[in-house]
This record gives C-alpha cells, sequence and structure tokens, in this order.
C-alpha cells in the first residue's frame, strides 16, 4: 500500500494536521478522499461537482475560503494589473480561481497572479485546467480563515517553485507586505505607492487609491 501524509511520525492528530498546514481551521479540511491520499484529479471532480476551490497540500485537500471584501479588493487589484499589463501583452494575470500546479503534488490558487508569456507552456492562454507553472508575481488578499503560519508556508512554496514576487494585502489594516524572498520584505500603507519591482517595471499603483475601493457607498 502507498504511503500516505499520517505515516509520518509527527502526525497523529487532527492538530497535528492542522499545524502541518499551517494552523487552518479544521473545517477547512476535506476528510474525503482520506488526508495525504488526494489527487490533482480531485481538486478537479469536487470543482466540477461542487463548484468549490480546493488547494491541494501534501495530500490533503484544502479549502479555499474566501470572503465577500477580499474577493471584492482582489478583483480591484487584478483590473489595475491588467489595464497595465494588457497593452504591452506582457502575459495572463488570472484571479481567484485560477489554479496553478507549483510542482507535481503541490497545487495552490492566489488571488491574482501575473504570469508572463516565457513561463507558460506553449506561449498561449493554457487549455489545461490546472497548468504546471510558477506565477511571476502571486498576490494573497487575507480573510479571516487564513493564518500567518498558512501565508508564510505559501511564500515558501511560491518561492522555492520560482515565483519572484509575492504581495500579501490586509484589507482589515491596509497594507501590503511586499516580499522579494522568503525573508526580504517591506509592509506599505495607504500612505505608499505600490510597484511591480523588476517583475512589472514601470507599474505604480497609490495604495490610498486602491484600498478607497472598500468604502465605496451606495448613491445617496
Amino acid at each position: 500500500m502507498a504511503a500516505t501524509l499520517f505515516d509520518a511520525p509527527d502526525l497523529e492528530t487532527l492538530a497535528d494536521l492542522q499545524k502541518h498546514l499551517g494552523e487552518i481551521p479544521a473545517w477547512r479540511i476535506r476528510l474525503r478522499p482520506a488526508p495525504g491520499t488526494a489527487k490533482v484529479k480531485d481538486v478537479l471532480a469536487i470543482y466540477k461537482k461542487e463548484k468549490r476551490l480546493f488547494e491541494l497540500v501534501d495530500g490533503v485537500l484544502v479549502e479555499k475560503a474566501m470572503s465577500f471584501k477580499a474577493s471584492w479588493l482582489a478583483i480591484v487589484l487584478a483590473r489595475y494589473l491588467l489595464d497595465f499589463v494588457e497593452p504591452w501583452n506582457l502575459g495572463l494575470v488570472a484571479g481567484e480561481a485560477g489554479m496553478v500546479r507549483l510542482k507535481f503534488d503541490l497545487v495552490r490558487i492566489p488571488d491574482v497572479c501575473f504570469v508572463s508569456w516565457d513561463r507558460i507552456p506553449g506561449g498561449k492562454v493554457p487549455d489545461e485546467p490546472i497548468p504546471k507553472l510558477a506565477p511571476n508575481l502571486a498576490v494573497e488578499v487575507l480573510s479571516d480563515s487564513n493564518t500567518p503560519a498558512e501565508m508564510k508556508r505559501k511564500r515558501r512554496e511560491y518561492f522555492k517553485a520560482g515565483v519572484s514576487l509575492v504581495w500579501t494585502v490586509d484589507p482589515e489594516t491596509r497594507t501590503v507586505v511586499v516580499h522579494t524572498s522568503v525573508k526580504k520584505f517591506k509592509t506599505l500603507t495607504e500612505a505608499h505607492t505600490l510597484d511591480g519591482g523588476a517583475v512589472l517595471p514601470g507599474f505604480t499603483l497609490s495604495l490610498q487609491k486602491l484600498f478607497a475601493a472598500l468604502d465605496l457607498k451606495a448613491p445617496a
């Protein structure tokens, strides 16, 4: 019988598994198929049947849970990125359902990502639902169920796979943490301007302008 995640000596309880995955809440861990045995095909089957998004981590299906506020902010940021990327035909911008396979058994779903044409097999929009590629830029917009340990693990996986830039956007504190490596980062507030660095030279966005999207109201 093939080994599973539970053959690891330090994983004996659900609490151990939660810690292994980044202290995530138990409700995000799917038990069928059994943790440690899930495959990429299970990610696709569940999405097709239930329209629910799951990441695949060490054979475990972890639900991607995103608040309406986070989703709204992500799509606003994606629009600004697309407005910059599209006229120059620099590559593709994907949203919060854009699944990527960082390695054989690791599927992540950034809330927004940019992938340059040279990283896309065949240099065209991928036909496969979960292409094997590493985005140049991965953006994570925090929701209530995201934990610091989970995000730290994601960043480690992103950079190991070849991602060059990670933005962690917090709608509550209205900050963006810009990571250029696992250990190198800077925190920006509404008083700052976000830029694309070496990944998207020339791209700039006032964070006051971005977070103003959270203050929109119906006309009086």
